[in-house]
């Protein structure tokens, strides 16, 4: 029998996800490195108060982003949902010094400078603080899938007191943006292997507590 432990670093191993930190970056630095990097999707990068972040996701890390969007898209779409799809567009202001690329955002119901909600796909830990990050960007909600679950954040305050450890986020069960989400079931469905099924029991489920699968959840 193999331990959790013991499993998740052997899977590393096979598919590792490289992470760098680079202190001291100026903002124009960060700008011209972003040019450079042009619309590759190799790479994912954070900037913080001078502290650069680049990661070269896992295929484990874009297999779960790719399945969280073909959910939500097909969520969309069955509950009529107005929805304009950001992707991984880089969020950037230079008076806030803070940059970041999401796994996966959105505008809700219009479209919008600033997505909605940005998704995270975590799974190694950066010393970026990502929550302040989008703080300071203005996106009102962020999930975080990690340990195949997600953890999701609704901002509350701009300029944090009651939340401070978690950047003027709140951490809540089911999704503001999205009420009518249930998220045990899309959490069931993106640990689901195989796309084509998760992606019809999803759309099979959806609005259906009572019949979504629940000894997967």
């Amino acid at each position: 029998m193999v331990l959790s432990g013991d499993l998740i670093q052997r899977l590393q191993i096979d598919d590792p996800e490289e992470r760098r930190t680079i202190s001291n970056v100026r903002w124009a630095q960060y700008e011209v490195l972003l040019c450079d990097l042009g619309e590759t999707a190799h790479y994912r990068v954070a900037y913080l108060d001078g502290v650069l972040e680049i990661v070269s996701p896992s295929r484990r890390h874009e297999s779960a982003k790719t399945r969280i969007g073909t959910l939500l898209e097909v969520y969309f779409l069955e509950t009529n949902t107005e929805y304009f799809p950001a992707g991984s567009t880089t969020l950037r202001n230079e008076e806030q010094q803070a940059g970041i690329e999401p796994d996966e955002s959105y505008c809700i119901g219009s479209d919008k400078d600033c997505p909605d909600l940005a998704i995270e796909v975590v799974v190694t830990s950066g010393s970026i603080n990502h929550l302040e990050l989008y703080r300071r960007l203005g996106v009102q909600e962020v999930w975080s899938w990690q340990n195949s679950q997600f953890s999701i954040y609704h901002l509350r305050e701009e300029s944090p007191v009651r939340w401070i450890q978690t950047s003027g986020y709140e951490a809540i069960e089911g999704s503001e943006l999205l009420p009518g989400l249930d998220m045990r079931l899309l959490s069931a469905c993106v640990r689901n292997p195989n796309p084509l099924s998760a992606a019809k029991e999803f759309r099979l489920h959806l609005g259906d507590e009572e019949t979504a699968p629940k000894s997967s959840l």
